[in-house]
């Protein structure tokens, strides 16, 4: 059963909805009770404490009530630590939850995932990162979290060990297998490995950052195919908004 009430939980705002003329519903991501529908009411009045608070992209924490499918907010507080992104870092960050809200089912909390999202937002807002590889560390931790990354140490069907001078292609439905000539968007079995290796790890941040930084361009195809075949669609959303916004800015004036 549903905690009917939680305290200062860890959150952040994925995405909101219009609810009536004065609310809300926010879609967050909270880090013990996972992704969850809540109705912030009256939260679209100018006296109302929650309207400069329930910005996405911000650590929060949000207190709540209820036992139905959509709870009701109680408070939110800002927790601090980093600015909201901006350009480019804004969309990336847009990108990641669009992620969330297509792949991670409600009420089934992923601590692992939600702190390595915290630290990938901070990268982002900070502007230490480089946003590609912070995109491609997301979506393998989000895959895996979620049970759907292929084991990237062993080929899928054969089950044989993977080769580190080798080259793979990553299929949706079968993982990892031996790449042919011809084919593009491949994979070198050595970066593969470290792949698996920082994922495995206890704290995957920094090794799996490092590893992505290496392959990053090799990819980000097989990726997107993962993800647009388990979320049932073909472009997201932001990713064409990026790519339009990039558009505009290399269109001469």
């Amino acid at each position: 059963m549903a905690l009917r009430r939680v305290t200062d939980e860890s959150a952040f705002v994925l995405h909101r909805y219009d609810w009536s003329e004065a609310s809300l519903v926010l879609e967050v991501l909270t880090r013990q009770h996972g992704r969850m529908a809540l109705v912030a009411k009256g939260v679209k009045r100018p006296t109302s404490q929650f309207r400069p608070v329930l910005l996405p992209l911000q650590p929060l924490l949000l207190s709540w009530g209820g036992d139905a499918e959509v709870r009701t907010l109680k408070s939110a507080q800002w927790q601090g630590g980093h600015v909201m992104p901006t350009g480019e870092a804004l969309l990336a960050g847009s990108y990641l939850n669009e992620l969330l809200l297509r792949l991670l089912a409600r009420d089934d909390p992923h601590p692992r995932l939600f702190d390595h999202y915290r630290r990938a937002v901070q990268l982002l807002a900070s502007g230490q990162g480089s946003a590609p590889w912070v995109l491609r560390a997301f979506e393998l931790v989000l895959l895996r979290e979620t049970g759907l990354l292929p084991d990237l140490s062993h080929e899928g069907s054969t089950l044989a060990p993977v080769q580190a001078d080798q080259r793979y292609a990553l299929d949706p439905e079968n993982g990892l297998r031996m790449a042919r000539v011809e084919e593009a968007h491949t994979l070198l079995g050595e970066h593969a490995l470290l792949l698996q290796a920082a994922l495995d790890a206890d704290e995957p941040d920094t090794g799996l950052w490092a590893a992505c930084a290496l392959c990053e361009t090799a990819l980000r195809r097989p990726l997107r195919t993962l993800l647009h075949y388990h979320s049932g669609v073909q472009v997201f959303k932001t990713r064409q908004l990026m790519l339009d916004v990039q558009a505009l800015n290399r269109t001469p004036p």
